[in-house]
């Protein structure tokens, strides 16, 4: 068998496109946690009403514990937002994955002298791991984007979709099956299961802090960091619109998608109307099944049907199947739980298939490598308010509109109304749309007068120096060639 000797520049894009593919798997994992802490905690907060009662566990705190990760994400994304663009894209990852795995452990081991103590040690603890959770949307989600062009090129939408979407609803499924598994373990004690339930969630930053502690920062991030004298009147005038864009349309998807997440076991267990617990958990993961192949379906079409489209057509056919689903909630809910079921979970997976996988990327690919991070952050951040809003209005909207059918319905109307904004308005960008918006946005800072040698990382100006040194070299050697001659 022969051997291959490889030169050292290609021995040296070997190990760079090894490096890229570990980034982008490792930069993604960790979202399992969000999908999986998001999920849970509807499945929590059954058992601890259970344990509770109305009287302790009311709805005020049923909802505190709701929020209490979207607060704390907030302030991640916004946080890590900028951490990752002035310091590294390493930095971010490794400090959120303390945070979580930290977070989730205080949040299964929360005590008090009281009930009401426990809870609110547990409202608090969640929002720790919130910041954390919240950190890993700007940390995986631009690092992986950034690392996907260098793995598949061409493909950067169907990859980045696979490792942060799916991902995150993969998480969502595990979040459904766990307190299932615990349930059939330890069957009416109630404790263990709500706090394993919680703890577990430490299992998934456990499994790739080794591999995110070797990691290095992206190609393009080492080529157009922005550490120093960062011109934020300049960014905004540039990009002011596709933040307000991005952050809009994240807004209105999570406050539709959330609190149809955090409250699907509680209506779950209302349509039942007396079965086990077991079982409304049971239905729960048939629910939750169907994230992932609206999630996978969207994966494929961002590349093949577009961005744009495939974000405004989802919404639009889920905008549909809602505004039916809330217009037969009462009849289809009494008759026939497995058709209600199989509705809700097509209304889901509709969100996940247009919303779910290009809302994050529509932030990663909006926005320049020097400030992805930031502007990341921040449309994460209201898309996360826009989950608070829809969880605190949730009970008021089924209050006022005569049950859980309501919640449907204004959720249907906005899916549409995000669907004509995503169709006129949102641009398209191309497999090319990261390097020539790096580009555009370097000649735009050189056109005001900004010093853009100054952009890029220590590493990178020492490969530049490196590679024309070489190059230098290179051309000595043949002149001397040539000169001998």
């Amino acid at each position: 068998m022969e051997e291959i000797n490889l030169s050292p520049e290609e021995s040296g894009q070997r190990k760079k496109r090894g490096a890229s593919y570990f980034t982008v798997l490792f930069s993604g994992f960790a979202l399992l946690s969000d999908g999986y802490q998001s999920g849970v905690i509807s499945f929590v907060n059954l058992f601890l009403g259970k344990i509770y009662g109305d009287d302790v566990f009311s709805a005020d705190m049923k909802s505190r514990l709701s929020y209490s990760l979207f607060v704390g994400a907030i302030v991640g994304q916004l946080g890590f937002g900028l951490i990752i663009d002035r310091i590294g894209r390493k930095f971010g990852l490794i400090l959120t994955t303390f945070l979580v795995i930290f977070g989730a452990a205080l949040s299964s081991a929360s005590s008090g002298t009281t009930a009401t103590g426990l809870l609110w040690m547990m409202i608090i603890s969640r929002g720790v791991l919130g910041v954390g959770v919240g950190g890993e949307y700007p940390c995986s989600s631009v690092s992986a984007g950034e690392s996907a062009d260098e793995v598949a090129p061409g493909k950067r939408g169907r990859l980045f979709v696979l490792v942060t979407d799916v991902v995150i609803d993969a998480g969502y499924v595990l979040s459904a099956i766990v307190p299932v598994i615990l349930l059939a373990i330890f069957k009416d004690n109630l404790e263990p299961v709500w706090r394993l339930s919680l703890g577990l969630g430490c299992i998934p930053p456990l499994s790739v802090l080794y591999f995110r502690l070797k990691m290095a920062d992206s190609k393009s991030y080492q080529k157009s960091a922005m550490k120093k004298r960062v011109p934020y009147f300049l960014i905004f005038k540039r990009y002011w619109f596709r933040i307000l864009l991005s952050s809009g349309l994240w807004f209105m998807y999570n406050f539709i998608s959330y609190p149809n997440s955090v409250f699907s076991s509680v209506i779950i267990d209302s349509v039942t109307d007396g079965d086990s617990i077991i079982v409304v958990v049971a239905w729960n993961i048939l629910l939750y099944a169907f994230y992932l192949p609206g999630c996978i379906g969207g994966a494929f079409s961002v590349d093949w049907l577009g961005r744009r489209k495939t974000l405004a057509y989802g919404l639009f056919a889920q905008g549909i199947i809602g505004m039916i689903l809330g217009g037969v909630y009462e009849p289809i809910s009494k008759n026939s739980v497995p058709m209600f079921i199989i509705m809700y979970g097509i209304f889901l997976a509709l969100g996940e298939y247009s919303a779910g996988a290009t809302m994050g990327l529509n932030a990663m690919e909006l926005f320049p490598t020097a400030v992805r991070g930031t502007c990341y952050g921040i449309a994460a951040a209201i898309g996360k308010v826009g989950a608070t809003i829809g969880t605190l209005a949730f009970i008021p909207m089924e209050d006022a509109m005569g049950g859980y059918r309501g919640p449907f319905l204004v959720g249907s109307g906005i899916a549409i109304f995000s669907g004509i904004i995503a169709w006129f308005f949102l641009p398209e960008i191309g497999p090319n749309g990261l390097e020539e918006e790096d580009a555009a946005f370097r000649e735009y800072l050189i056109q005001n007068g900004y010093d853009v040698s100054t952009l890029g990382t220590k590493m990178q100006n020492s490969e530049v120096t490196i590679s024309c040194l070489n190059s230098n070299e290179e051309f000595e050697t043949i002149a001397s060639k040539v000169n001998r001659n």
